[in-house]
């Protein structure tokens, strides 16, 4: 079974056909930058552009990257234009894709759910938390492989900041750190989301997961496991594509 899969980004907007049997891309993925400012109208605009490439007419599932409730409203706009708050993100995507139906779910919740189903964190139980690194922190929080919706653990507070000010992979581009200057950065926000939520597994998500060995060994003192995830930045297009699949179904 094939669902289209679309997940947008601080600085991308990427989608392929899903095939959920495998829980992999069932063909190579297509992207399109986000645009400064990522406004509602041209956000849907990159959208429409990623579906019309494969031709698709079938359901879509996006991603968001912020709150999402009651599977439409956007919440919360930490790294696109604020305008979005408020909207009705699935009527705007599927006018703009000519009536096609469109789920909406957060971005770091459907890599999370990939990553439960098909990657790292499947079969585990006890707490596990998926923290994406990109342009923000996404955090998706399960309890015995139970989704608990729209975390967004990459706002909380560290020295006086927004942990994503500081330990986000956008972070450790702006202020061209080391691999291990931004390790000991992560370190720091990983122990404090320890500390809170005492979880037994860490997955670490977005792009720098297919990078995890040039920063994981510098991140010592963390008594739950950490794994890179194994997904990697796949994660939130097949966690998009498995939400649509599941309302269409």
């Amino acid at each position: 079974m094939q669902i289209f899969g679309l997940d947008i980004g601080g600085s991308g907007i990427k989608g392929a056909p899903v095939d959920l049997d495998r829980g992999d891309l069932a063909q190579e993925r297509f992207k399109v930058l986000t645009p400064h400012p990522a406004t509602p109208d041209g956000v849907a605009d990159g959208v429409k552009e990623v579906v019309e490439h494969y031709g698709w007419t079938g359901p879509v599932g996006l991603t968001f990257p912020g709150v999402v409730t009651g599977g439409s409203t956007i919440r919360t706009a930490a790294n696109v234009d604020k305008s979005w708050i408020d909207t009705d993100a699935r009527a705007l995507f599927s006018a703009r894709l000519g009536g096609l139906p469109v789920t909406v779910v957060n971005d770091a919740d459907a890599a999370g759910v990939a990553e439960m189903h098909f990657g790292a964190g499947r079969d585990r139980r006890g707490t596990v938390i998926l923290l994406t690194f990109g342009t923000g922190i996404g955090s998706a929080l399960f309890v015995d492989g139970a989704l608990v919706p729209n975390t967004e653990l990459g706002h909380l507070e560290l020295h006086g900041h927004d942990a994503e000010k500081k330990a986000s992979s956008k972070a450790k581009e702006d202020e061209e750190l080391t691999w291990e200057h931004w390790a000991h950065r992560v370190h720091k926000y990983l122990a404090h989301v320890e500390m809170l939520f005492s979880p037994e597994l860490f997955i670490i998500g977005g792009g720098v997961s297919r990078k995890s060995h040039k920063f994981l060994h510098y991140i010592e003192g963390i008594k739950a496991e950490i794994v890179p995830a194994q997904l990697q930045n796949n994660a939130g297009i097949v966690g998009a594509a498995m939400h649509a699949a599941e309302k269409d179904g």
